[in-house]
């Protein structure tokens, strides 16, 4: 994986609430394949992460408001769940706008567990196989999605995964789609 992502700069768009794993995991696969991460969130600081949405886990640093940033300034999206991650993200206009560019750019956007919320409220996954957490299958659905039961689906430059079981099939498959953007 080393060097496959060089000179790749990429967004993992959280807020407070993110599941840690589903933070970590994917930062630290996109870092040794040699991408640049910066973490884009809805505020300055630190940003609160959780273990199962009950534990708090660790807190960490946020380089980047989204408010500040633009599709323009990466090559790659990334948006972890945790139910209470999302939720946020959704009802911020910059963090649904910042998202819907990335897909209307053609680059690559990657969400896992509940993070596709934030792909239907950014009203990008009509026409798109994703897919998801069960729970929000419903809200996929009803935006035009068609849900697939299936580790991990990359359809039209969006990769999706269902939780954190699928993260070794989910960090290998965003490298490889990031590196091929």
């Amino acid at each position: 994986m080393a060097g496959e992502l060089s000179a790749r700069k990429v967004a993992v768009l959280a807020a407070d609430g993110v599941e840690r794993v589903e933070l970590v995991q994917p930062r630290q696969a996109l870092q040794e394949a040699g991408a640049e991460v910066e973490l884009v969130s809805t505020h300055a600081g630190q940003i609160q992460s959780m273990n199962g949405d009950i534990e708090k886990a660790d807190r960490f640093d946020v380089d980047r408001q989204v408010s500040q940033v633009g599709a323009g300034d990466y090559d790659a999206l990334v948006v972890p769940g945790g139910t209470i991650n999302p939720d946020q993200l959704r009802v911020d206009e910059d963090a649904v706008g910042f998202v819907r560019a990335f897909v209307q750019a053609q680059k690559p956007v990657a969400a896992i567990c509940h993070g596709p919320w934030i792909l239907v409220e950014a009203d990008v996954v009509r026409g798109r196989t994703v897919t998801s957490y069960p729970s929000i299958r419903t809200d996929i659905k009803n935006a035009g999605g068609t849900v697939v039961e299936q580790e991990v689906v990359t359809d039209q430059g969006v990769t999706t995964s269902r939780d954190p079981n699928d993260l070794p099939a989910f960090c290998e498959r965003i490298v490889g789609e990031f590196a091929r953007s």
